[in-house]
């Protein structure tokens, strides 16, 4: 078993990992602004009411854990996403080293995902021009992470092009920095899918100081 704090527990992808982690029986601590979201009951969940963008407060939030997932996200229709995430994942990054937790997962974004040598999905004309200033906040967690962060031992996992409710198939495809495509050149994955890819790492962690990324 391990000690999870889950960042985020009661977002799309949070929801999911949650509900994974806990089904394989970890313990987990679930941070969230609004606990009443929750409505999981089981014996090995904690929720706390917390505010990350406080830097502060991270260290006593995730104190004890194996190791933190961040599912962090301000909301998409929040016209301060991007300065929240910015500073968010400030605190978070400052906070799990301050309480010495051994190990950081984010969910990262696919905007920074590559599909060409020198072209990324954000440099496509693919995402509406209202989404970017987000997409690029969350691209530059990593970037920010892979130039300065020396001390922690951190992951960022990005999903496919297209991430949403589905089902839990257990077959999927890994990769690193590249967007994973079908044959029809869709990149797909189910929170579902992603969720377990995530436990995965958990349990028997492949990728250190570096960014991992996952499609069928």
């Amino acid at each position: 078993m391990k000690k999870i704090a889950l960042i985020g527990a009661s977002g799309l992808v949070g929801s999911a990992i949650l509900k994974e982690s806990l089904e394989r029986g970890h313990s987990v601590t679930a941070i969230v602004r609004h606990p009443e979201k929750i409505m999981l009951k089981d014996p090995n969940l904690k929720i706390i009411s917390g505010d990350v963008l406080t830097e502060d407060s991270v260290p006593d939030l995730v104190q004890g854990a194996d190791v933190v997932i961040s599912a962090y996200n301000p909301g998409w229709t929040n016209p301060n996403i991007s300065v929240e995430t910015t500073k968010a994942y400030k605190s978070i990054i400052s906070g799990v080293k301050k309480a010495k937790i051994p190990r950081l997962l984010i969910v990262g974004g696919a905007g920074s995902l590559y599909v060409s040598p020198e072209k990324r999905v954000m440099d496509t004309g693919v995402i509406p021009e209202s989404f970017m200033p987000a997409i690029k906040s969350l691209a530059e967690v990593l970037y920010s992470l892979q130039k300065e962060e020396k001390e922690l031992n951190w992951a960022y996992f990005s999903p496919a092009g297209n991430i949403a409710p589905g089902e839990k198939k257990g077959k999927y495809r890994m990769g690193k920095d590249e967007l994973i495509v079908n044959e029809n050149g869709e990149s797909s994955i189910s929170v579902e899918d992603f969720a377990d890819a995530m436990l995965n790492e958990v349990e028997n962690p492949q990728h250190h100081n570096e960014r991992f990324t996952i499609g069928y």
